[in-house]
């Protein structure tokens, strides 16, 4: 896709720094060179060069040009790398604006004209935004897989399959009143099968796939004044929760960010559960139930084994039970104490093991966006899969539920109905990509 005109940003983070980037892309790209360098410098080699504006240094920058085709945009791109200084950005930010034909970019329009110009497709605009978020190594690592075109490639081979199904079950409708010397069932059977038993998988690891983008929540659930809140603290490396001797301090829920061994996890101190002595540590211990409820792991914080029926949250597969305030316990088992340290490191050990072992079969379906269109897949295929063995045959239903299933990976890729969901995908980037 043309564009009239052409758009500068800054590619890196604000403020100062040993280097800062600055990216143009747009027709008027290379003449934005030649007016701040006056001289080109051959696409995809570095040059340094003096800018100006007008008769006025502005700094010596690194300039790099990518001709249209081979950018990252599609389209004629420059980058000038100045020194990451806060007023020698602004200069050459404002020499830019004053260019004919160029305009600052919008958030994510960098990367909206990689879209348009078929460089990258939608899944992969998803997970380089996340990418751009990442925390933590295996987001890092899952942003990156889904980036390079892991959930592309695998909906453009289910596609093909599809494809050719479709095209056999049509030579059968269009020759219906001649005698079709091959039968087609078990050809396209094998496909659709095949397909579906791919994308039905992809669909089984959607859970965790999606709980290492979003991050795991792991709730502090015990009675009050047992040590949740000092042992939050302890974890974080600050105070991030007050703590006292008084029963039913906390009254809110707090959060605290953890990278364990690379996967996101949220620690949640809840309020201690029990009979509430006021109003509002009623409305704490409720709210500290539903979270309790709602969180992927539960670690109960006890005095004794009879404490985890009292408290009033169910337990669950994966739950870890430990001995609060350890340094003052004599009973067996796991111990944790967040005065004296006593048990912190075997616990998070505990909490990493049962969270990795949630994120094995993971898919490429980072998005509900993504499983909602597989699901709609699936759903169709199933239905080609139960025409074919009824009597009906292979007929216009058929084929009209194969179209349906294409149309759903079409709608994952973004070749159709992508307009509405373009708005909330670009608003979550940087002016700069």
């Amino acid at each position: 896709m043309e564009f009239d005109d052409t758009i500068f940003a800054l590619a890196s983070a604000r403020g100062r720094a040993g280097v800062a980037v600055i990216r143009v892309s747009g027709p008027q790209a290379f003449s934005s060179v030649l007016q701040l360098a006056k001289a080109l410098p051959a696409p995809r080699k570095t040059s340094l060069r003096l800018l100006w504006d007008g008769d006025e240094p502005l700094d010596q920058a690194l300039v790099i040009t990518f001709e249209k085709g081979a950018s990252f945009t599609g389209e004629d791109v420059a980058e000038f790398h100045l020194h990451g200084g806060v007023a020698v950005v602004q200069a050459v930010l404002s020499a830019l604006g004053r260019l004919k034909g160029l305009r600052l970019a919008k958030p994510g329009e960098f990367t909206r004209r990689a879209l348009e110009n078929d460089r990258l497709d939608l899944p992969q605009v998803e997970g380089l935004a996340d990418l751009i978020e990442a925390e933590t190594e295996a987001q890092r690592k899952q942003a990156l897989k889904v980036m390079q075109g892991s959930l592309s490639a695998k909906c453009e081979e289910w596609r093909q399959k599809l494809v050719r199904a479709m095209a056999l079950l049509e030579a059968v409708i269009d020759f219906a009143d001649e005698d079709v010397p091959v039968d087609v069932r078990p050809e396209v059977v094998e496909l659709v099968g095949a397909v579906l038993a791919s994308i039905s998988k992809e669909i089984a690891g959607h859970d965790s796939a999606e709980r290492i983008r979003d991050g795991f929540e792991v709730a502090l659930v015990g009675a009050p004044n047992i040590g949740k809140s000092t042992l939050l603290n302890a974890i974080a490396g600050r105070d991030a929760a007050i703590t006292s001797e008084i029963a039913g301090t906390t009254r809110d829920v707090i959060e605290v960010r953890l990278d364990l061994q690379g996967l996101p996890v949220t620690l949640l101190d809840l309020a201690g559960i029990r009979e509430a002595q006021d109003e509002v540590e009623a409305l704490g211990v409720e709210r500290a139930k539903s979270r309790a409820v709602e969180a992927d792991i539960r670690v109960f914080l006890i005095e004794n084994e009879e404490q985890v029926e009292r408290i009033g949250v169910f337990r669950q597969k994966g739950d870890i039970v430990v001995m609060g305030k350890g340094d003052l316990s004599t009973v067996a088992g796991l111990k944790v104490s967040g005065k004296t340290g006593l048990g912190i490191e075997e616990l998070l050990e505990c909490i990493s093991c049962e969270v990795r072992d949630r994120t094995v079969g993971s898919s490429s379906l980072i998005r509900e966006r993504h499983l909602q269109a597989i699901v709609k897949a699936e759903e169709n295929l199933k239905k080609v899969l139960l025409g074919i063995e009824s009597e009906d045959g292979l007929g216009e239903l058929i084929a009209a539920d194969l179209r349906f299933a294409v149309t759903a990976l079409d709608e994952l890729i973004g070749r159709v109905d992508v307009e509405q969901v373009l708005g909330e995908i670009f608003a979550g980037f940087c002016i700069g990509k």
